[in-house]
């Protein structure tokens, strides 16, 4: 399993619902976690369906309790709050760039879990953030959308200091 990378088009795509929770997609889910969790740096903290070239509605990510791994099937952001945040947003599918993206920093989602049981909760913070970015992957769009939309700024990887840590510079937009 592969990350489908831009400017490939099946990043693009409008996903279609799950009708039912099937072990093969189960399977394609947990394929998914233990390839998100082989990124370190940047830390993989979710993946969606496009990602990986599938057109079903689903993701995995970091928006369960402590900070642990779901699948979220037919993910919908119901409500949002007005306060937002600035988040400094990066994606496996748009690797060594990143962005300054601003969202709301509390939503209220509804999915359907891998038991097949729909879930209706609020999200805060990086959860939030996670499951804002991971169902714009299954609408079509990038984060990059997001951060060129807003005007925001755009970083680029360009080398790792002494201790590791990535070197980012300002990309300037025409």
């Amino acid at each position: 399993m592969d990350i489908v990378k831009a400017p490939d088009s099946r990043l693009r795509v409008q996903t279609k619902p799950v009708k039912k929770v099937t072990p093969e997609l189960l399977k394609v889910a947990r394929e998914m976690i233990k390839l998100t969790k082989t990124f370190q740096d940047p830390e993989g903290v979710g993946l969606a369906s496009t990602q990986v070239g599938r057109v079903e509605r689903f993701f995995v990510g970091k928006v369960g309790k402590g900070g642990e791994f779901i699948t979220c099937f037919n993910p919908k952001v119901l409500s949002v709050s007005k306060k937002t945040k600035v988040f400094f947003e990066g994606c496996l599918s748009i690797p060594n760039f990143w962005g300054e993206a601003q969202r709301p920093i509390s939503i209220l989602v509804e999915y359907t879990n891998k038991q097949g049981e729909k879930v209706k909760k609020r999200l805060f913070g990086s959860a939030a953030w996670i499951f804002q970015h991971e169902v714009d992957h299954l609408d079509g769009k990038l984060f990059m959308d997001h951060v060129l939309g807003q005007k925001g700024k755009v970083f680029k990887v360009v080398g790792r200091d002494k201790a590791g840590s990535e070197i980012f510079e300002e990309v300037r937009l025409i």
